[in-house]
């Protein structure tokens, strides 16, 4: 049996899970022209699919992972997880058709869902309360900060092989991960803490959470939240290159917003002890809500290329910076009342909130004309309806205290 880590390696290896899913969208960012050229000639858009498959994959993952670690323990499930994310990365990197890679990528984004919310249930296994909070948020850091250099080694890798070897990067990545676990992780789940993988306990827990009002609400902001990054996130490539003509400088742009956006988790974990998840949280969308507002009141201007860059740097950075300040509290509120079924909780919010955020991301997408309209409207409608929810639910709470 491995001997106990110590609570910084214990972050750092939650952080390498948590940074699976980072590696496996934003490493692909510049692959994306090279991919639709080879692969897709005649609409070159369609690469896009290379990252909503894997997102898809893995939310629909998500609802299997957590209640089969409940019932198996979590390491076996992210050992599992892990060898089909990696014979998924194989196959993409064989295939010689766009469908093909697609439908491996959709199998990537199942296998990566295993380390990324059984690892939050391990969390909830050793911890609780703010300090369950405090340690997802700075793994949540750590796996901010990842993102910066995911687009550079990414196009580094296809600049020495070609696109295909960023998959042989992320069979890598994962066997470093689960061997990294294997030998100094033990279980931390006992056996006789296990739920059996019978139906009517899956749904019974499935209703435990439907009828908790702050569990409910803190699934749909998490859609919310992951609405809002991930359109950044669709369009984010296409912008720099169609609107700035930046595409070469692209990951270092991306790289210096994703380094600077990595503070936020920081300033999240010394702060939220002392103000709380759901003031954190609210302050979060409220601050994001006024600088789209201003995003979008300057569009009409006529302000120099420079100063609309800038401008748009400015606020990509704001939005990653708010996922750094609402995600991981976001998950710790709903977590908290699910301690007894940590692994269906997991499952059943991560897929929820991942598959509709994918869903409503879908479509602002495809609304891309060359301007930042669209993204921003979408960014205002999301965090305005966040924001109103999060204030009903302090109306919940503070009736029940009451």
């Amino acid at each position: 049996m491995p001997f106990a880590m110590s609570r910084t390696e214990f972050i750092a290896l939650i952080a390498m899970m948590f940074a699976t899913i980072a590696f496996s969208i934003d490493a692909m960012l510049p692959a994306l022209p090279a991919i639709g050229a080879e692969l897709s000639p005649d609409d070159v858009n369609r690469a896009q699919l290379i990252l909503t498959s894997f997102v898809l994959g893995m939310g629909v993952g998500t609802f299997f992972t957590g209640p089969l670690s409940d019932a198996f323990g979590r390491r076996s499930i992210i050992f599992a997880g892990s060898a089909i994310y990696i014979a998924a990365a194989a196959v993409a990197w064989a295939g010689t058709s766009l469908e093909v890679v697609l439908a491996a990528r959709a199998l990537q984004g199942l296998g990566a869902s295993a380390p990324r919310v059984v690892g939050l249930a391990v969390v909830r296994d050793l911890y609780s309360g703010r300090q369950m909070a405090r340690m997802i948020s700075v793994a949540m850091m750590i796996f901010t900060i990842f993102p910066a250099f995911a687009p550079m080694m990414g196009a580094g890798i296809i600049a020495l092989t070609g696109w295909r070897g960023i998959f042989l990067a992320f069979i890598l990545f994962s066997l470093i991960t689960i061997l990294w676990m294997g030998l100094r992780l033990p279980e931390s789940l006992p056996r006789d803490m296990r739920r059996p993988f019978r139906a009517p306990l899956l749904w019974d827990a499935v209703l435990q959470m439907l009828r908790h009002p702050t569990v409910r609400l803190s699934i749909v902001v998490q859609t919310l939240c992951l609405g809002v990054l991930f359109s950044m996130l669709v369009m984010v490539q296409q912008i720099y290159d169609v609107i700035f003509g930046r595409a070469d400088s692209f990951p270092f742009w991306f790289g210096a917003v994703a380094l600077v956006s990595g503070s936020a988790s920081l300033l999240n974990a010394a702060l939220v002890v002392r103000l709380g998840m759901r003031r954190m949280v609210t302050w979060s969308l409220a601050s994001q809500i006024g600088l789209t507002v201003f995003v979008l009141a300057l569009q009409g201007a006529n302000l120099p290329p420079g100063a609309q860059f800038a401008l748009f740097v400015g606020w990509q950075c704001s939005v990653f910076f708010m996922a750094g300040t609402t995600l991981g509290n976001l998950n710790a509120i709903a977590m908290e009342p699910m301690g007894h079924i940590a692994g269906m909780a997991a499952s059943v919010i991560g897929a929820i909130a991942t598959v509709s955020a994918a869903v409503i991301v879908a479509p602002i997408g495809l609304l891309f004309d060359g301007t930042l309209v669209p993204l921003a409207l979408g960014v205002l409608v999301m965090t305005s309806a966040a924001v109103a929810l999060m204030l009903y639910m302090g109306r919940i709470e503070d009736s029940v205290v009451v």
